[in-house]
């Protein structure tokens, strides 16, 4: 059994480890601009400086939504917020389209939760590009949210699938891992189920979480 500080200590090496890179390059970007003489290249770090800054804005963003409380919002969030995280984030790789699909204008925080760390998913197997399809709605009381990504070649870890069928063991959660355990958590509190199926060319996650009371009927 996990514990929750021992998910929100996986967790937040996760985010570290995905902030390391941004926030290394600014660094690196200040160094060479303190040292450089050319108006050109210094012209140059500035931009780099500009492009890193903002993509790390965007995945503080995202992660605030993913993983933390997501205060300033009520219980529901509306769907534009994601969007922009998740077009923010394919963005900037040239190699990657968002096919955005979610036909509703909001969706509870749990919804948006699974929603964007099923979606992280799918951009971390779409390891030389490809189409990431994201699509949610409500139907018959409950929120469906379903993730595509193909391309070319599809990476996807076999302990991050056990995470989210409740498979994998507690000593083998990882920060890796952790944003899977946490989705299986969400599913499991809210009695509602999650789903991948893993293929050559594509990975496809899934979802369904029973709408809040109030939402239903």
């Amino acid at each position: 059994m996990t514990s929750s500080l021992d998910l929100a200590s996986l967790l937040c090496s996760r985010l570290c480890h995905d902030m390391l890179s941004p926030v290394g390059a600014l660094n690196n970007g200040l160094e060479l601009l303190a040292d450089e003489k050319d108006p050109a290249m210094r012209q140059r770090c500035l931009d780099l400086l500009e492009q890193s800054a903002k993509i790390s804005a965007n995945k503080l963003k995202f992660f605030r939504l993913a993983y933390g409380a997501a205060g300033g919002f009520g219980e529901q969030v509306p769907t534009e917020e994601p969007h922009e995280l998740l077009e923010s984030l394919t963005a900037s790789d040239e190699r990657l389209t968002l096919d955005w699909a979610v036909s509703e204008s909001s969706l509870s925080k749990p919804a948006v939760k699974v929603l964007l760390n099923l979606a992280a998913m799918g951009l971390d197997s779409l390891v030389r590009g490809g189409t990431l399809a994201v699509g949610a709605e409500r139907n018959a009381g409950n929120t469906e949210i379903a993730i595509r990504a193909s391309g070319p070649r599809i990476a996807f870890d076999a302990n991050i699938g056990k995470a989210l069928d409740g498979s994998l063991e507690a000593s083998e959660l990882s920060g890796r891992t952790a944003p899977a355990h946490l989705i299986r958590l969400i599913v499991e509190r809210d009695e509602g189920n999650v789903q991948y199926h893993h293929s050559e060319g594509a990975l496809v996650l899934g979802a369904i979480l029973p709408d809040p009371e109030g939402l239903i009927g």
